[in-house]
């Protein structure tokens, strides 16, 4: 899986490194290497689309993704990294562990499953040591740590957190879960659709216009920014959409999720200082190098918002 990728990366065992999934591409060269999955899902498919057909395709027992089997036999891997936390993000662990009992060498296993920000340094952690280089993780580990710290200290001398409706998908509409409901409250505010360690789940416009956010927040699993953004317009002709305090106010955001909110692993922090950037910009400057979130204000036609 992508996170575990740029775990392996981050540690410094990118030399070790010999095959990912199809959707690995951080860093960029990764992207070359041999491709142990692909996916069953049509991507290029609208989000509706997309949602009816993982829903079919869980609902009936069906795989989503699968393992290219011939592939990994040629590169007789001594350790995989897979997850059991989400059937809808990568491979089964079940097929991962059925196909690990017939490669040569039966490679160890390493499945890892965080459901929240310190669990995902944990499992920096425990890639560290089934790679042998558990003292170099816990450094990095602890910077990364040290980097949440500091944005908490400033949240703590907030007056007021602002009100966020944290969107994973649009269609239909689902709250950001697991991780990023906590990372809204580090970066100071307040999600009143999420629950930290609990996944995501579908809501309704009632539900989201009942929340009154100050500020929307759309960071869709899987997407970039620009995918993100091509399924903005429709919203804007719905009347819910129109009433929320935010939309009324400019406050809408649009961040890449497929790079950063989506993926339990090192950028997790990154994704927390752009979030807490957005939310409160005088007080959390944005790192260089780091995308801010796009004002999706004027990719909204129909919709009147004030410029500032």
């Amino acid at each position: 899986m992508p996170s575990a990728t740029e775990m392996v990366c981050a540690l410094g065992l990118a030399d070790r490194l010999v095959g990912v999934t199809h959707e690995c591409d951080h860093p960029r060269w990764v992207q070359g290497l041999p491709k142990v999955t692909h996916t069953l899902i049509p991507t290029d498919a609208s989000s509706g689309t997309i949602d009816g057909l993982v829903r079919e395709r869980l609902d009936s027992g069906r795989a989503l993704y699968t393992l290219n089997l011939s592939v990994l036999e040629e590169l007789r891997p001594e350790l995989i990294i897979t997850q059991a936390l989400c059937d809808v993000c990568a491979v089964d662990e079940e097929e991962v562990i059925a196909a690990a009992c017939s490669l040569p060498g039966h490679p160890e296993i390493l499945s890892l499953e965080p459901e929240s920000l310190p669990e995902v340094l944990d499992a920096l952690r425990a890639v560290g040591a089934a790679t042998g280089v558990e003292a170099h993780a816990e450094i990095v580990s602890c910077g990364l740590q040290v980097r949440v710290e500091e944005v908490a200290a400033r949240t703590l001398t907030l007056k007021r957190r602002r009100r966020v409706a944290f969107l994973e998908w649009l269609d239909p509409l689902f709250s950001g879960g697991h991780w990023n409901p906590e990372i809204v409250r580090l970066a100071g505010g307040l999600d009143p659709l999420g629950v930290a360690g609990k996944p995501s789940r579908t809501l309704s416009p009632s539900e989201v216009v009942a929340a009154e956010p100050d500020l929307v927040f759309i960071a869709c699993c899987g997407y970039s920014t620009p995918r993100t953004l091509h399924d903005l317009p429709p919203l804007s002709q719905t009347v819910w959409w129109r009433a929320l305090p935010a939309v009324r106010a400019g406050e809408v955001y649009v961040a890449d999720g497929s790079h950063f909110f989506s993926r339990p692993g090192p950028r997790l922090v990154d994704s927390l200082e752009i979030l807490a950037h957005t939310l409160h910009p005088g007080l959390h400057p944005l790192p260089p190098g780091l995308p801010g979130a796009i004002r999706a204000t004027t990719h909204l036609p129909g919709v009147e918002l004030p410029r500032t």
